[in-house]
């Protein structure tokens, strides 16, 4: 098996039983036409569909697996809960319906041979939009108009902001990332992304630069705007010492992983006005306790985790697609898309 990849390898071992004693527990909403996609994509393979149609409207993220079918599952298709997957011991393939996989990475999570595929590339246009709201309606203190409107008041509230001409700084420079600073960009903003390796071009961005390059910039940015995913060096990338840097009529964004802004850090820079605004739908912990300071912060704007997800209609089409591409590309030993381990 010298120079074969272990997609090749697996599928050599897969095609060395019955296709039969395959199980695909496909936990994707599909009509009939896309179900039959999926059969067709794994001839011969049993594939068992646990999710209704009618769940196509549904925002429920984690699906369970019926607990007779967990030891005979080779791969799922979709997001169950992690401490069903412990129970899956004889997964060769997980693809999940999400762009993070944060919980499936845990150590005793996976067999230790299985591989591991995302969504990503599904969610960059809700989940950049939804940044790109927050950070124009933060921009012109429509959060607080909107609280004045619930007590009838009828005043205004002060000076406000513009994206034209500013400078947005993005951690992060993935598909969601790329997508919001090509949207700032249609509204005259001039974007910097930040990535591990800033010699390695990324389209829509004026400029990269590494994480090395973090503190000097802050200064100068009107928006810092985070999509990161959850790793020891991004936890608490944005913190007090941080906040400090940035301009007093900044805004901040975030909807990659909430740990990556100091939540208290963060309140207690809008309190001192040290910070113009801030978005977050993403938080640490999530959700947050019921007397953190951020509930009644009314210049932070919080939503509960809704920019990804099913709320898109759209999103789930681009799920679909990711999933059954990798589908047939594990059926015929190639390269899997989004591999994480």
């Amino acid at each position: 098996m010298t120079g074969k990849n272990d997609v090749e390898v697996r599928a050599e071992k897969r095609n060395e039983n019955h296709p039969g004693d395959q199980l695909i527990i496909n936990c994707l909403p599909l009509d009939q036409s896309e179900r039959q996609e999926f059969l067709q994509a794994a001839p011969g393979v049993h594939q068992e569909f646990i999710v209704d149609t009618d769940m196509r409207q549904s925002m429920h993220w984690l699906i369970d697996v019926p607990q007779s079918l967990r030891s005979e599952a080779t791969i799922i298709l979709g997001n169950p809960p992690s401490e069903q997957v412990v129970a899956c011991r004889n997964l060769v393939w997980l693809q999940t319906s999400s762009a993070g996989v944060d919980a499936y990475l845990k150590p005793g999570v996976l067999p230790p041979d299985a591989m591991l595929t995302s969504a990503s590339g599904a969610y960059g246009q809700s989940v950049s939009e939804h940044m790109f709201a927050m950070m124009w309606a933060l921009m012109k203190d429509l959060p607080g108009y909107r609280d004045n409107q619930r007590v009838g008041r009828w005043e205004p509230r002060g000076a406000v902001l513009s994206p034209r001409g500013c400078q947005v700084l993005v951690l992060g420079t993935g598909d969601i990332g790329a997508s919001f600073s090509r949207l700032a960009k249609a509204v005259g903003a001039r974007t910097i992304g930040i990535r591990r390796h800033p010699d390695q071009p990324v389209e829509g961005f004026d400029r990269l630069a590494g994480f090395d390059d973090l503190d000097a910039l802050l200064p100068e940015m009107d928006v810092v705007a985070l999509a990161l995913p959850s790793t020891p060096q991004t936890r608490h990338i944005i913190d007090g010492n941080r906040l400090a840097l940035v301009k007093s009529t900044a805004v901040l964004i975030n909807a990659g992983r909430g740990d990556a802004v100091d939540c208290m850090a963060l309140a207690q820079a809008l309190d001192k006005d040290g910070i113009f605004g801030a978005g977050l739908d993403v938080t640490e912990p999530e959700p947050l306790p019921e007397d953190h300071p951020l509930w009644r912060q009314p210049r932070c704007l919080l939503t509960p985790h809704v920019a990804g997800g099913a709320y898109l209609p759209s999103n789930m089409d681009k799920v679909r697609e990711i999933c059954l591409d990798n589908l047939r590309r594990f059926m015929d030993g190639r390269p899997l898309r989004n591999r994480m381990r």
